[in-house]
């Protein structure tokens, strides 16, 4: 397994056999890892708003972000298996073993190395996480990890976790192209649609009524059918976000080269790395 950031090598995998069959994955980092995130500054995280637009917006904005042409979903995610979190997290660095033979893992895995809870940063940011105003931690589902990796936020975790709290997050995962979710989004979006449309029909067949009201002084009327439109717009977002989502697989490409060339790369961090 090998993950790359553009041209540079992340992570190398290699899984490891044995008495379960596949009883788990060796894994060595690489140092070169760019956040797809900007640096989000204390005065943003007291004013958050919405987090998964903004990160949403980061990702596509992104040079060198994780996102290809896919169906793909963002969400927060407050709760965790203890295990992900106080267990599985990685904070060994660069090489670390994810052990898949108790039914399976679900850890976290950095890509850069983590700083020391006393690090000016993580003071920082843990002062954010005693008040809960700490900005989620970006983590993206890699299913040939059976897990986590970090894309934005290690030393937010750590001051998170420094803090005795479990990180608050932003999940990414990839969602199957499913017809019937598909078609169902569609019929949603087509009542949604009528709906509005007959909403704002009335609203023309009231301002053709004579009135004494200037046309530029918001009445109750016009208040009132914007309220109701405000309602529906929630409604429709609720609805659409509520349709069940399953993760699909993580894909994968060849590696140009093959098989020597991972080995190349595996070699050349073996020399770095000899104890790996």
């Amino acid at each position: 397994m090998l993950l790359r950031q553009g041209g540079r090598p992340l992570l190398l995998g290699r899984e490891e056999e044995g008495g379960c069959s596949h009883e788990g994955l060796f894994v060595h980092r690489l140092d070169g890892f760019r956040s797809p995130l900007p640096r989000i500054r204390s005065d943003r995280m007291r004013s958050p708003g919405n987090w998964v637009h903004q990160y949403a917006s980061w990702l596509e904005e992104a040079k060198e972000g994780p996102l290809h042409d896919a169906r793909w979903h963002l969400r927060e995610r407050h709760k965790f298996p203890a295990y992900v979190w106080w267990g599985d997290f990685m904070r060994d660095w660069p090489a670390c073993h994810l052990d898949w033979c108790a039914g399976g893992w679900e850890g976290v895995v950095p890509l850069r190395p983590l700083s020391p809870t006393d690090a000016p940063r993580v003071k920082a940011y843990r002062k954010h996480a005693r008040e809960d105003t700490l900005a989620p931690v970006l983590l993206w589902r890699v299913t040939p990890l059976d897990g986590w990796v970090i894309l934005d936020g290690h030393d937010r975790a750590v001051a998170a976790l420094a803090e005795g709290r479990t990180p608050p997050c932003v999940v990414l995962y990839r969602v199957p192209d499913d017809e019937t979710w598909q078609r169902t989004a569609d019929e949603l979006t087509e009542d949604h649609e009528q709906r509005t449309e007959l909403l704002l029909a009335g609203l023309a067949a009231t301002t053709d009524t004579p009135t004494d009201t200037p046309t530029d002084t918001p009445t109750d009327t016009d208040t009132d059918t914007e309220r109701r439109r405000a309602v529906l717009e929630t409604e429709y977002e609720d609805t659409l976000a509520s349709l069940p989502y399953d993760d699909a697989p993580t894909p994968t490409w060849p590696l140009p080269g093959g098989a020597p060339a991972w080995d190349d790369l595996a070699a050349r961090a073996m020399f770095e790395c000899p104890r790996d």
